[in-house]
């Protein structure tokens, strides 16, 4: 089984940081593997009214920062006691929030983040981009937690999404371990690398890590590719989703693919992906 041994967790003030941290500390149990939680948050601002010239602009709002700081620290504090087990406190301090956390990112084998809610109104002192900066920042596997629903304790139902590409190849890597515990294991491939020279046999390789019973599905076509993804994992009740990250940047703005950006809006079970 592959080690991992450094679990990264995002905290903020949502509602769902308490599952993350959950979640990352049972699962590192395994391999005793080290969780650090890092509350990273974006100092916000109040609205600016029209001032006079030479007034300067209104301080950051160290209200709600200090709010969602303590809610943070009383997440920690629970799910430390819950657990039993080691957990590092880390703290930002208020430095930009996607900039710190992927920096920190660069020494985790895991990290653990959390789609952005719009309804919830603490996610609005991180980034809407927060997560799939962070991924393609860091180049580090991340376990997304969808912002609504129960989640599984161990994944026991995984649904690998499968192109040949390093995306892909990197998101494997870091789901050997749990595809390797699940019970259930089902592959859909993007349409296309059949007629390859020398298709990738993934099948072939899953079966080197004793991955033996792997149920394959119609393999997916260009239209509306996010849309099958997500209907083929409700249909099959995945626990867990693994597939590739795509995007980069462009004029400092940052673009993903069409399959990232339906999964990351519209998922609503654990996805591990990589870039």
């Amino acid at each position: 089984m592959t080690d991992l041994q450094s679990f990264l967790v995002h905290l903020d003030g949502t509602r769902r940081a308490e599952t993350r941290l959950d979640l990352a500390l049972r699962l590192a149990l395994p391999w005793r593997a080290r969780v650090s939680a890092l509350f990273a948050v974006e100092r916000s601002h109040l609205p600016l009214l029209p001032v006079g010239p030479g007034i300067p602009p209104l301080p950051p709002d160290i209200r709600m920062e200090a709010e969602h700081r303590r809610h943070a620290l009383a997440v920690y504090d629970q799910a430390s006691v819950v657990s039993g087990q080691p957990c590092e406190w880390l703290d930002s301090d208020g430095a930009p929030v996607i900039e710190t956390f992927t920096q920190r990112a660069l020494l985790a084998d895991l990290l653990f983040l959390g789609q952005w809610d719009p309804d919830d109104p603490a996610s609005a002192d991180v980034p809407a981009d927060f997560v799939e900066s962070v991924v393609i920042g860091s180049g580090r596997p991340a376990w997304i937690v969808p912002h609504t629903g129960e989640l599984a304790r161990s994944p026991d139902v995984v649904l690998l999404a499968w192109k040949p590409t390093r995306e892909c190849a990197r998101a494997l890597a870091a789901a050997i371990p749990f595809l390797q515990n699940a019970n259930h294991v089902h592959l859909v491939e993007e349409d296309g690398d059949e007629m390859q020279p020398l298709p990738v046999k993934v099948r072939d390789y899953l079966h080197l890590y004793g991955i033996e019973r792997v149920h394959e599905h119609a393999r997916l076509t260009s239209e509306d590719a996010g849309e099958q993804l997500l209907s083929i994992a409700s249909d099959c009740d995945a626990d867990l989703l693994v597939m590739g990250c795509y995007g980069h940047s462009r004029a400092r703005e940052l673009l993903l693919g069409g399959v990232t950006r339906t999964v990351l809006d519209s998922m609503t079970l654990p996805v591990l992906m990589a870039h």
